[in-house]
């Protein structure tokens, strides 16, 4: 049986053509034993036909292969490169990844660079101290972040405070990315949202099964609408409705 890596870093991908490059570079700088499940949700910006490229390298047995834009060497001998035959969204796509995941701790990566890889080490330490079974990356808790839309941060607070009420966690950020978990408990939940339910979905989950939950500061360089950001005001509300649902049925 193959060794398992210390970590597995799940990346669900969609029209993320101008940051997926730099993205996959900043993740294989972090010094960890890992691989990368890149889950590509049918994207038609051009992504998808990168990330093909990539995964014929790797079918090849390839160990790297040239970045287009900036000519960088990847290495690619740790990846996986998985394709959605259709756009179902970020929580299906999560679900894939998660299903090949080998590594002792899972974590989740946007592609979009809002993210930086290099607080890996930090999101972690508190599994590798076994004090957590998962640790959320707080964008409230101080880091430095990009000032942005008011209602977005508001919106998060109450959805989050909503949340914990149902949870009876005291959590800050209930809607960040970077979501860290020991393999068996992901291994121990039935996950069922397709998009971004999966957040309050997961949250209420892993509180009902009692698990020991950190959070740590995290930084957040945020971007607009005209750089591509995604969430909409229907995201709100579908959040709103599975914070009810699973925080009263499950």
């Amino acid at each position: 049986m193959p060794h398992a890596p210390t970590l597995s870093v799940v990346i669900p991908v969609y029209n993320e053509r101008g940051t997926i490059e730099e993205l996959l570079w900043r993740v294989q700088q972090v010094g960890l034993e890992k691989e990368v499940i890149v889950v590509d949700d049918a994207s038609t910006d051009g992504t998808r036909e990168l990330l093909q490229q990539i995964a014929d390298g790797i079918a090849s047995g390839s160990e790297s292969t040239v970045l287009p834009k900036t000519g960088r060497p990847l290495p690619v001998g740790n990846m996986a490169i998985c394709l959605q035959p259709t756009n179902r969204g970020k929580g299906a796509a999560l679900r894939r990844g998660f299903r090949l995941a080998r590594g002792r701790i899972v974590i989740v990566q946007d592609a979009d660079l809002e993210y930086n890889p290099q607080e890996y080490f930090r999101l972690i330490d508190p599994i590798e101290r076994d004090l957590a079974d998962v640790v959320y990356g707080s964008r409230f808790l101080g880091g430095p972040h990009r000032v942005l839309l008011y209602r977005h941060s508001l919106a998060n607070t109450i959805l989050t405070h909503l949340s914990n009420i149902f949870t009876d966690l005291n959590l800050t950020d209930v809607w960040t990315c970077y979501k860290v978990f020991r393999r068996e408990v992901l291994q121990g939940l039935t996950l069922r949202e397709e998009r971004f339910g999966f957040e309050p979905e997961v949250t209420a989950k892993i509180a009902r099964m009692g698990c020991r939950v950190y959070e740590v500061p995290i930084s957040y360089a945020g971007r607009t609408y005209e750089e591509g950001k995604k969430i909409r005001l229907r995201d709100a509300v579908s959040g709103l409705v599975c914070v009810f649902r699973y925080g009263i049925f499950g």
